[in-house]
């Protein structure tokens, strides 16, 4: 059912949680996060498409995919934050309500970080929470629907 469906859509390297740079981003590995985001969308009436890709034009067709089937998108461009104008526009292009989110704190990281294309075009961003950003995500996407 296209309006209870969230697209939760993780890039690069995200992958490789739970062993990468745990002291930047944890010992919860990304399918740990997925089935935690399932169960809070469950509890908010939602289902979730769960699509990780280490390579930018998969994550775009997941994106355009979304639009015939989704009713929100949350986001962890990893390293495409800062770099990928194209996964800007197919947000932008599918007009739905966007939530993106990083593990890390990104402005408390190098300079290149600060800036992410993606977030011109999120309703919200949540930036250094870890694991728990996810679920904030779910939680404001699931109001902003519902109200």
């Amino acid at each position: 059912m296209t309006d209870r469906r969230l697209l939760l859509l993780n890039g690069p390297n995200l992958n490789l949680l739970g062993t990468r740079e745990p002291e930047i981003y944890g010992s919860t590995t990304l399918e740990q996060i997925v089935q935690r985001v399932g169960s809070v969308a469950a509890a908010h009436g939602f289902e979730v498409r769960a699509v990780q890709s280490n390579h930018e034009g998969e994550l775009i067709d997941a994106i355009q995919s979304a639009r015939t089937d989704c009713a929100g998108i949350i986001i962890n461009p990893g390293g495409y934050s800062h770099t990928s104008v194209a996964l800007a526009d197919a947000l932008a292009a599918v007009d739905l309500p966007v939530a993106e989110v990083h593990l890390s704190n990104i402005a408390r990281r190098e300079a290149f970080r600060h800036h992410s294309y993606v977030s011109a075009v999120a309703q919200t961003v949540i930036s250094g929470a870890g694991p728990l950003g996810y679920e904030f995500a779910v939680a404001y996407l699931a109001d902003r629907l519902t109200a």
